[in-house]
């Protein structure tokens, strides 16, 4: 004789997906809060729209990769998040700096970085110094000055060190100019920075000076849009190991 099937009994084959809808409802939550929307442009959200629409529920493979936009230029990827309360200051003072810094980033004046040094703040050098000159442009500066100098003295930096960094492209100096070479192109603007900074109330005993020339490029020297990047200053809030 058959086995009569239970009338009534539940149907638990589908109960993991309430949790696991959960789980996935607490993600996305989690992304959008560190989702910034003033830092997207319209293509990005196309691409997020498209990848979204393409990877839906069901799409095993998954939908298309959104390329990194500025946020990740800017440092703020999940991997590069700092950690406990140090990390958490150093987070603080980057968000900070893109909030001050925001005309000169859309300008391409200041770029704000993130790396194994710590947060770096950089100068283009055609925007700061007139051609081959370690004379910074005190009239089209002054304000960003005023500001970076604000900045740094913000108790949320209190105790750090710092570093200024000057960095030339690969062309040679004129001979008759005053520079015996890039070395000391890059040194002068360096102490330029610095001697400025002072001169609003930095106190220069927390900061270091280097000039590495054209030894550390950030693009080719092969177009003039490529030199232009290159010469530049850093200035560096340094984590501890690079003290």
């Amino acid at each position: 004789m058959a086995r009569k099937k239970k009338q009534g009994a539940p149907d638990s084959a589908g109960d993991w997906m309430t949790t696991y809808a959960d789980m996935i409802t607490l993600m996305l939550c989690f992304f959008v809060i560190l989702f910034n929307p003033d830092d997207i442009t319209q293509a990005q959200l196309d691409a997020i729209s498209e990848s979204m629409r393409q990877g839906g529920i069901g799409a095993m493979p998954g939908g298309f990769t959104v390329y990194a936009g500025r946020s990740a230029d800017l440092g703020n990827t999940v991997m590069s998040l700092p950690s406990m309360e140090q990390g958490t200051r150093m987070g603080t003072a980057l968000r900070k700096a893109i909030s001050v810094f925001s005309p000169e980033i859309n300008t391409t004046k200041i770029k704000v970085t993130q790396d194994e040094r710590g947060l770096v703040i950089t100068l283009a050098g055609d925007a700061f110094f007139n051609p081959a000159s370690a004379r910074i442009n005190i009239e089209e500066t002054r304000n960003i000055f005023l500001r970076l100098g604000t900045y740094l003295n913000d108790p949320d930096l209190a105790g750090r060190k710092f570093r200024i960094e000057g960095h030339t492209d690969g062309e040679d100096v004129d001979p008759a100019g005053p520079w015996e070479d890039n070395w000391h192109l890059s040194v002068e603007r360096s102490r330029a920075v610095l001697r400025y900074l002072s001169a609003l109330g930095i106190n220069e005993n927390n900061f270091q000076i280097a000039g590495f020339a054209a030894t550390v490029p950030v693009s080719t020297n092969d177009t003039p849009e490529g030199r232009a990047n290159n010469r530049r200053v850093d200035i560096i809030i340094l984590d501890e190991g690079h003290l």
